[in-house]
């Protein structure tokens, strides 16, 4: 199987749409286009999991990359691309399925929908003669093979090869004067539009903001799984965010589920949270550390320190990897994905108003409110420690109480996209100063295992607690910043 990450902008073109001279900025020379004929079969299961989760799986002929694909992220970014040759059956590669396996829940796929595209395609090129990157224009019909509609359109996708974002951003500029516009949803979602439109929709009275919330959390969940799974760095954090999410909107509205169920869930969450979180923890913590032993003069860095600090992380991130990598295949993850799916589809166990909602999220700012005062009143006594776990405390508050604001967020509320900022800077900072009371607990570990020389371990430790102690003399200033009372009025 080969992977790739494709980088890519797509545009919609009106009719009569000419291409443009893309010549200039770098680009050199333009070739004549190529004529393609590419016909792609999607799979999918009947409730469209994988397109829900922004994976597209295709079997596809025509142009020089026929074969099987498995895309993964929104389309007009970068987005991953798993591809194997083609075959003569028509059933998907074990490999690719088993990169889906959880996004179907474990079910069976099958054709959704077929995509003709007749395409011409320029290859754009450099004054050296490197390919810097492919335009293609469109002409497309696609067909959903369930409910039997139609559709036709015109796109136009610019894809990098050697090159970098300004070339996009050239060939961009040409194509809005000539009359193109930014954006172009993937081609199976405009497909299967009307049916992602009815899979989705979800209308529970004055809960749905909570429940709409929680189904895009769950969705992007299930659309970083494959990156997870391969150990991307971006991967293994967005999906840990996921879980984090999750976990908070069904303690903070808790009373929306039954109380036995959402608990349950709560608690499968964090058994995956804590899979992910081996591995995210040692990709943050080792080039973290290398690069502070890295600032230090040489005198100062007694034995191989570097050389340490590097094979213990890396073991540590292996190890990691085997179990989250265990974890995601295993049938408990799938049960956790079918479970999610149940409670964001059930009806509410209580009837709420608008009003109930708000106060929920109000409570949970509030209560992070409460936690960083009391935080901070215990720094002040002499003697205090810095690395209070009161502060830790306070930090996974605040987390708690911007997911709830993000309820309203998605809504469209523009005061709670600010009240996120506001909350976002000051989780920040406090996160910054877990991380490096974690990071003292690291060094020490590791100067008890480098007995003699752990005297750059030292070093490092005292560095750290001074960051440490300096982050806490700014949060006063961040907390005021965070507390505006035109940011917070609309929950009052």
């Amino acid at each position: 199987m080969r992977t790739m990450v494709e980088r890519e902008r797509k545009f919609e073109s009106p009719d009569g749409f000419r291409v443009p001279d893309l010549v200039g900025d770098g680009i050199a020379a333009v070739d004549e286009p190529a004529l393609l004929t590419l016909d792609a079969t999607y799979y999918d299961t009947p409730e469209l999991r994988l397109t829900r989760g922004a994976l597209a799986l295709r079997r596809r002929t025509g142009g020089s990359d026929a074969g099987w694909h498995l895309k993964v992220g929104a389309a007009g970014g970068a987005r991953t691309e798993h591809q194997r040759a083609l075959t003569s059956g028509t059933t998907p590669p074990r490999d690719l399925m088993r990169l889906v396996r959880a996004a179907a829940r474990g079910a069976p796929v099958e054709p959704v929908a077929r995509i003709e595209t007749r395409r011409r395609e320029w290859r754009l090129h450099g004054p050296d003669g490197v390919v810097l990157a492919t335009m293609a224009d469109d002409t497309v019909v696609g067909h959903d093979l369930v409910d039997g509609r139609r559709v036709a359109w015109h796109e136009i996708e610019v894809e990098l090869v050697d090159g970098g974002d300004d070339v996009l951003d050239s060939v961009e500029r040409r194509l809005r004067r000539a009359g193109a516009r930014p954006g172009s949803p993937a081609k199976i979602q405009r497909v299967l539009g009307d049916r992602l439109r009815e899979v989705t929709a979800i209308d529970v009275g004055a809960a749905t903001p909570v429940f709409a919330y929680a189904a895009a959390v769950r969705d992007d969940l299930v659309a970083h799984d494959p990156a997870a799974r391969d150990g991307d760095v971006d991967g293994v954090h967005d999906m840990r965010v996921a879980v984090r999410r999750l976990r908070s909107t069904f303690r903070t509205f808790r009373a929306l589920w039954d109380q036995g169920r959402v608990d349950a869930a709560r608690d499968e969450l964090k058994w995956l949270g804590e899979q992910l979180g081996g591995v995210r923890d040692a990709q943050v913590m080792g080039p973290r550390l290398a690069k502070a032993v890295r600032r230090e003069p040489d005198e100062l860095v007694l034995g191989p320190v570097a050389a340490d600090v590097r094979g213990h992380f890396a073991a540590t991130e292996a190890a990691a990897l085997t179990r989250l990598r265990r974890a995601l295949s295993s049938a408990r993850y799938v049960r956790l994905l079918s479970t999610l799916d149940e409670l964001i589809e059930a009806t509410p166990a209580t009837e709420v108003s608008p009003r109930w909602v708000d106060r929920r999220i109000h409570k949970a700012v509030r209560r992070a409110d409460g936690l960083l005062d009391t935080a901070l009143d215990r720094q002040r006594a002499p003697g205090a420690a810095d690395d209070d776990p009161a502060l830790h405390e306070a930090r996974k508050a605040y987390k708690r109480g911007r997911y709830a604001v993000e309820v309203r967020k998605l809504d469209g509320a523009k005061k709670a996209k600010r009240l996120v900022r506001g909350l976002k800077g000051l989780q920040d900072l406090l996160g910054d100063h877990q991380d490096s009371v974690v990071t003292r607990q690291v060094l020490r570990d590791l100067a008890v295992r480098a007995k003699p020389n752990s005297f750059t371990y030292g070093v490092l430790y005292g560095e750290q607690a001074a960051h440490g102690r300096a982050l806490v003399r700014k949060l006063p200033a961040a907390q005021a910043r965070a507390r505006k009372g035109k940011l917070r009025r609309w929950l009052r």
